[in-house]
């Protein structure tokens, strides 16, 4: 019962961080498209004076464009890469303390190779998705889907640390 209620406080925890990254995702599209329309309605006023009048540029939703492998993101990169590696060390720790992993099956957890590259994708995973958005222009959520990988593992580490071992389950 209680492995059940913990699997429902992380899948829940994961559903809310999804719907954040979902809401954010839509709410930066629809400013950079409302501002498009501005400047296009703008721009399509008669001018009742001949005199050019300056117009302040709507303020840019996303950070400045930078090369996507600049010294902030290699240094988001290399901490999710630890971060899964403590993970990888965690989680084994964890197992040789007599406790159970409870969000994987044990036929990838009991398998250094194939755990090992679970934790490899998930790194993969959190560069590709970051590379995306910056193709896309979203250069914020660019970092900040780096930094929540690097704060959600991280957590996964503590808790396995924290866990008492199980001397029943030896």
């Amino acid at each position: 019962m209680e492995k059940r209620r913990s699997l429902l406080r992380i899948q829940s925890f994961a559903l809310c961080l999804t719907s954040l990254l979902t809401s954010s995702i839509s709410v930066a599209h629809t400013r950079t498209v409302g501002q498009e329309g501005i400047a296009s309605t703008i721009s399509t006023l008669p001018a009742a004076n001949t005199t050019p009048v300056p117009v302040a540029q709507p303020p840019t939703i996303s950070s400045e464009p930078h090369g996507f492998w600049d010294r902030t993101h290699l240094t988001l990169s290399s901490g999710a890469s630890l971060a899964r590696a403590a993970d990888y060390a965690s989680t084994r720790s964890m197992q040789a303390r007599g406790r159970e992993e409870v969000l994987l099956p044990d036929d990838v957890v009991n398998n250094s190779a194939g755990f090992a590259a679970l934790e490899s994708a998930g790194t993969a995973a959190s560069v590709g998705l970051s590379y995306w958005m910056h193709r896309t222009g979203h250069h914020k959520l660019e970092r900040w889907i780096s930094i929540v990988h690097i704060g959600v593992t991280g957590f996964g580490v503590a808790r396995n640390y924290s866990l008492p071992t199980n001397r029943a389950g030896r």
